[in-house]
């Protein structure tokens, strides 16, 4: 099975969005710089030194900046070859979105929306 690895939510500021969840359920929130888009990470569980999570089930997750076009919540599925699976995703009705991009350190990423218009994305792990 591919598992579910990731979840994302869009967010308008990112300080209230920080302090609601680390106060609300405690979750270890790491602002990023320009270069990672200000990206906000959530830590819901621990993870080791190789940043894989140490309670299996379990997922972080993170915040973007909310935009007209990108206002939903996704959830990201790792997968072994990206690639074969942009493929998959296209012959089973799916659109993707743009080309995989690396994410420095962490592996190669695509959004697409599936059968019924939700957007997903996939990220093929570095350490895969």
């Amino acid at each position: 099975m591919n598992p579910v690895v990731h979840f994302e939510m869009p967010a308008e500021d990112r300080q209230r969005v920080s302090k609601f969840y680390s106060t609300v359920f405690g979750w270890q929130m790491q602002q990023l710089g320009p270069e990672m888009g200000d990206y906000l990470l959530a830590g819901t569980t621990e993870v080791d030194e190789d940043r894989m999570i140490k309670t299996p089930g379990a997922i972080n997750g993170g915040f973007f900046q909310k935009a007209p076009d990108n206002a939903h919540p996704s959830l990201t599925i790792a997968v072994d070859d990206i690639h074969a699976h942009v493929e998959k995703v296209k012959q089973g009705g799916g659109t993707v979105l743009h080309e995989p991009q690396e994410i420095p350190g962490i592996g190669l990423y695509v959004s697409f929306l599936d059968s019924e218009g939700n957007r997903v994305s996939m990220l093929q792990p570095t350490n895969m």
